[in-house]
Order: structure tokens, then sequence, then C-alpha cells
């Protein structure tokens, strides 16, 4: 039997990591990891795109996804145009933080209110940012209940498959 000179392990189909829940709610989607964003001028509530030209995720769209990034940039009208964007059906599908965010959790906690909607924002250690930030997954959020931690499932993650042990 050849065996390997470097033992590999393979990461799980399914990653389960904690977060505290921010605002209540279940969401699934491919994550887009970004630095800090405005979304009072630097985000269209109509489209779903990114507009701000100094940010490095100009042009994409955070329609349907899971929004991770550290926190928000700039404007507390940003809870606004969040709001907006959940309503149209072009805003994230969940959201999560390193940091807790305000502003964030204001503009879901009013679109899930006045829209019936069922968007989570989840609040995570820089430990465990870090490592959501460096998958290409799938990533899913239970966070129903703000008692408990909520759960983020990191699942079919592109370029972290493997790991040397």
């Amino acid at each position: 039997m050849n065996w390997p000179a470097k033992a590999t392990t393979m990461i799980s189909p399914t990653t389960v990591l904690a977060g505290q829940v921010l605002v209540p709610g279940r969401a699934s989607g491919l994550a887009i990891a970004l630095p800090p964003l405005s979304f009072w001028g630097g985000y269209d509530a109509e489209s779903g795109m990114i507009i701000d030209k100094t940010h490095s995720g100009y042009g994409q769209s955070l329609k349907g996804r899971i929004l991770v990034m550290a926190r928000a940039r700039g404007s507390s009208s940003s809870s606004s145009v969040l709001a907006e964007a959940l309503r149209n059906g072009t805003g994230p599908s969940g959201i999560i933080l390193a940091e807790r965010d305000l502003i964030l959790a204001i503009g879901v906690i009013a679109a899930n209110e006045l829209y019936a909607l069922d968007v989570p924002v989840v609040s995570v250690g820089e430990n465990v940012f870090a490592q959501i930030a460096s998958f290409t997954a799938t990533l899913e959020i239970d966070a129903c209940d703000a008692a408990r931690p909520a759960s983020i499932y990191v699942k079919d993650s592109e370029g972290e498959g493997r790991r040397d042990a």
C-alpha cells in the first residue's frame, strides 16, 4: 500500500460555525465577502448592484447572496436603502458580520416587520469571520431563536476542500 508522504484531511462536506443572533431568521445563498460598504450611495436598491465605483465589489449583485462583511460603512441612511432593497427582492438573503452593526440591523428589522420577510443578521468573532470570508461556498444561516447561538452551515466550499494535516 502506498501512503502519501504528507497526510491530508478532508474538510467535512458541511462545516458548522456559531454566531450571535442580531436579527432572527433563516437564509441560504452563495457567500459574497466584501470590505465595508455604504448602502447609502453605494448600492442601488432597484437593481441590487453595488454602484460605488471606488468599492472592490463594484458591479456585483447582492441579490439572494449571503453578505459577509466586517461592518457597514457610512451613513445611518444605509438602513433605509437596505430595507428598500429587501422589499424589492434585490437585497441579500442574509448578513454575517464580524462586528455588531446597529444600522444594518435596523434596516433588516424594519424590512422583516413591514414586509413579512425572514432575513437574518448574525455577528461572529474575528476568527470565525476570517474563516467564513475565506470560503467561496453556499452558506445556510439558522438564526431563528435569538435565545441560542445562530448556526452557520458552510457547504460546497471551493478552494478550501483540502487542508494539509
